[in-house]
């Protein structure tokens, strides 16, 4: 009897560890944009069936890419503070198993996506999956510091993946939705990449700010952020959203225009980490104001 526990704990560690090299937060984050662009995508709702099923699939395969990623940036992430507790750094999955695990779940998520939704949103999140997990993850994360810009469109797709999977086409306004997480990308990142640039400069990481300084990597922060807020205007210029989804995005946008400004000054060494906690929230808060306008404007 005195087994069972023990062989439970286990269990639930390795349950754990496995769950870890999906990375659920950020899935959940990618999931939140696709599900809004299923919504998004019809006058009314969207078919209850597709939604469970697109998002299971989209998201087991957005599992098996963070896990592929996992298996290839094992080594740098043994020496960064930030991930070394990561369960291959700290030997708690071989990666063998964690490969074998990443192609476990991303066939079932593509056969989902295949059989159960549409073979067009299935050959979307496949290109996705190889554009994170092996162009940019294997190649230009360690080849260029543009790596983040390059490899963005991959970040990028789940809305895209989300609205196709509910029409079956890719139409302009899904487009609009990938070029608003485009271009919020690098300054997302590249502000967590400032206050983690010695940690990356240890691993060999091309990371802007180790490549070019912090001075320039805080001025690419500012002209991504600009070049962000004209890309959230687009839906309202284009009909797509109205007035409820421009004061919204204002307010978030104004945010994080007092986040940039300060990264930009260098005087608040805090500052970069910030910015990044904050435009988490900014892109979940973003969606989550464009589906409140759209069933605003149906039912008002």
């Amino acid at each position: 009897m005195a087994d069972i526990p023990a062989n439970s704990q286990v269990k639930e560690i390795v349950w754990r560890d496995y769950l870890e090299l999906c990375k659920p937060r950020v899935v959940l984050v990618m999931l939140l944009t696709a599900v809004v662009g299923m919504f998004l995508a019809v006058p009314y709702m969207p078919p209850l069936d597709i939604v469970i099923w697109a998002s299971l699939g989209i998201g087991l395969v957005a599992g098996s890419a963070a896990a592929v990623n996992h298996v290839m940036d094992r080594k740098i992430d043994a020496k960064m503070c930030r991930t070394h507790r990561r369960p291959l750094p700290q030997g708690k999955i071989e990666p063998v198993h964690a490969l074998l695990f990443a192609a476990a779940i991303g066939l079932i998520g593509e056969g989902i996506l295949i059989w159960l939704v549409n073979p067009l949103t299935a050959w979307l999140t496949l290109m996705a999956l190889i554009g994170y997990a092996l162009i940019y993850t294997v190649y230009l994360k360690r080849a260029t510091p543009q790596n983040i810009v390059i490899g963005g469109i991959a970040g990028a797709a789940p809305p895209l993946l989300g609205w196709v999977s509910v029409t079956g086409v890719v139409e302009p306004d899904s487009l609009l939705l990938v070029l608003i997480i485009f271009a919020w990308t690098p300054p997302h990142f590249w502000s967590l990449c400032i206050h983690k640039k010695d940690e990356y400069a240890r691993a060999g990481v091309p990371m802007l700010p180790v490549t070019h300084g912090e001075a320039y990597t805080r001025l690419q922060i500012m002209l991504y952020s600009l070049l962000m807020i004209v890309t959230t205007v687009f839906p309202f210029m284009t009909g797509m959203s109205g007035m409820i989804y421009l004061i919204g995005v204002s307010v978030l946008n104004l945010r994080f225009m007092q986040w940039a400004v300060r990264v930009y000054k260098g005087r608040d060494k805090q500052a970069p980490l910030a910015m990044f906690w904050y435009s988490i929230k900014y892109i979940m808060w973003l969606f989550v104001v464009l589906l409140l306008d759209h069933y605003s404007v149906i039912f008002v």
